[in-house]
């Protein structure tokens, strides 16, 4: 199942908490455990590469009839039609300022795509004030032969533009009634912009799917404040996932050295960011003394050392019995894949997969339930179980 069955069926969008940590234990907090003491998930699958020549696979779409959309960083949006290796520049994207971490980015389709072929984009822009560029949302209509974006409307635009390269997020989901969300990371600006709720970027934002403030946001009657704003205090949140069926909206974010989260997401929620966090800078030298403090969301999961997670997913199907119903876990730095059994909102184990496989950027699942990997550097791999 691709991600519209698998990632957005939801009975009501409600918050939980997820598990994510270096750890096998029923009970978990903030303990993280090196990755090199997890056990290795025995999985016969064989790798098979199904497209190269993409530096950066950012995101993979599966689409109900197998073709996949991938978006390459440095601006492009290609279409790889089953059972091709040849990959399809797709026309009608708008300008994009391809810059450090930011470019063409995460790509959800609509939750009833089958009727009206919307297909939502995040990526950098630079229009509006000041020079650089910040995240925006845009939806545009995929055309039957799957080559043109048609209509496109842009949603939503993050202000206060930046010359940073940093922290642009950005992933993108959808609940069964249709609200969108995107997330939009601090912009290299950890000290202004995510606890500011008058100001974009380390936020988590709440839209229709044509773009309109939803009037029960949580911030929509707070004066000053951007009303398309759920929770905010994030640093940069690359992997997002709603589970209906539990009752679960999970995010994970990019720590800087140490301190990578996995955040239970509930509106008007502060995670703290960077009052709080388990992570030191870069140097060496500390930011803050405050793991926790009142008022602020604690991370459900805390990763030290950094694994630099990107993408997730959650199983369906029977075509990996042994992954059914757990969530993968992408980590670029060390190159694996974590795979979590999750139970009553902790997770109650954690294994390795295809340690070593590569800087692993993006994962996806087709209807037909295979789950296809973007590697940094080597292109798209599908998972062929044996």
């Amino acid at each position: 199942m691709n991600k519209v069955t698998t990632r957005k069926k939801f009975s009501t969008l409600a918050t939980a908490s997820c598990a994510l940590a270096f750890s096998a234990l029923t009970s978990l907090s903030a303990h993280a455990v090196d990755f090199k003491e997890l056990d290795k998930l025995a999985l016969n699958v064989k790798p098979v590469t199904v497209a190269q020549g993409i530096s950066i696979p950012w995101a993979i779409e599966a689409l109900p009839n197998g073709d996949l959309l991938i978006t390459e960083r440095s601006g492009t949006l290609y279409l790889l039609r089953k059972n091709t290796t040849s990959l399809t520049k797709i026309s009608g994207l708008p300008k994009i300022d391809a810059n450090g971490q930011g470019g063409l980015l995460d790509l959800e389709l609509h939750p009833d795509f089958a009727n009206n072929q919307w297909l939502y984009i995040t990526y950098s822009s630079s229009e509006g004030d000041g020079a650089g560029s910040n995240t925006a949302l845009m939806r545009a209509k995929l055309s039957n032969d799957h080559s043109q974006l048609r209509e496109p409307q842009q949603l939503y635009k993050g202000e206060h533009n930046s010359k940073k390269g940093q922290h642009y997020g950005s992933r993108i989901v959808f609940d069964n009634q249709n609200y969108v969300y995107f997330s939009i990371g601090d912009r290299g600006s950890r000290d202004i912009n995510p606890q500011d709720l008058s100001r974009d970027g380390g936020k988590i934002y709440r839209l229709h799917d044509d773009g309109k403030i939803p009037t029960d946001n949580p911030f929509v009657n707070q004066k000053g404040a951007k009303p398309a704003v759920w929770s905010y205090g994030h640093r940069n949140p690359q992997g997002m996932w709603f589970d209906g069926e539990n009752n679960v909206f999970w995010a994970h974010e990019h720590g800087p050295r140490g301190g990578d989260e996995l955040n239970m997401i509930k509106p008007k929620t502060n995670y703290g960011w960077p009052v709080v966090s388990y992570g030191i800078n870069y140097s060496g030298t500390s930011f803050t003394d405050l793991t926790e403090k009142s008022g602020m969301q604690a991370p459900t999961l805390q990763w030290t050392p950094s694994i630099a997670p990107s993408d997730m997913l959650l199983v369906k199907g029977d075509k990996y019995p042994e992954l059914k119903g757990k969530f993968l876990l992408a980590s670029m730095k060390y190159a694996f894949i974590s795979v979590l059994e999750i139970a009553d909102g902790n997770v109650v184990k954690q294994s390795k997969l295809l340690e070593g496989i590569g800087r692993i950027r993006s994962l996806a699942q087709s209807d037909d339930g295979t789950i296809y990997l973007g590697l940094d550097g080597q292109g798209i791999m599908r998972l062929d179980p044996q």
